[in-house]
């Protein structure tokens, strides 16, 4: 890339107001990137039988300008036209940089006060572990931080997962993502 072509793009990323942090990174300890899901993050209903835990997730190097995260976990192979939102978790505060395995449930004590969980594809507000269809292709399931521009996302607690990533999408300063697999 030439330099006048890199000063147009940071240009342009200045104007817009997103920018990557620089090495900003999500990892977890209970599943590694690029690797198949175990029966701890399967969901247990619509005939699966997992135990449909959160996994643990750690994150660094955030911006230094965000003021809060979300966290997302999403398949885009769901056979639905739109995918399937998994988890969808906001308000985490600037000072959190991880979450501990099984953070997600509903009503959690284990997540930082002030975060809210979103309304998932299975109509609940907590973390749903991977079901694909029987027989089909093995499924992705992205797993992401977004470090966000405001403190708070005001929402009702029932808002749909689209108008929840509309919000993180309309906030989002930088993300960090990685990818497991699961079929069935």
């Amino acid at each position: 890339m030439t330099k006048t072509k890199r000063l147009l793009l940071v240009s342009c990323l200045s104007i817009s107001g997103f920018s990557t942090a620089q090495g900003f990174t999500l990892s977890s300890p209970t599943i590694k990137a690029n690797s198949t899901l175990t029966d701890a993050q399967v969901f247990s209903g619509f005939g699966c039988t997992g135990k449909n835990i959160s996994p643990a997730l750690t994150w660094k190097n955030a911006p230094k300008t965000a003021k809060s995260f979300a966290i997302t976990v999403y398949d885009p192979d769901a056979p639905t036209g739109s995918g399937w939102w998994h988890w969808l978790a906001y308000n985490i505060p600037t000072q959190t940089t991880s979450l501990e395995a099984g953070a997600g449930v509903v009503d959690s004590n284990l997540l930082p006060a002030g975060t809210v969980q979103g309304r998932t594809d299975f109509g609940n507000n907590a973390f749903g572990g991977a079901c694909p269809p029987v027989g089909d292709k093995p499924h992705r399931y992205i797993f992401t931080i977004h470090a966000l521009n405001t403190d708070k996302i005001e929402l009702p607690t029932d808002a749909s997962a689209a108008m929840i990533g509309y919000m993180l999408n309309a906030h989002r300063i930088a993300k960090a993502s990685f990818t497991a697999k699961y079929s069935r």
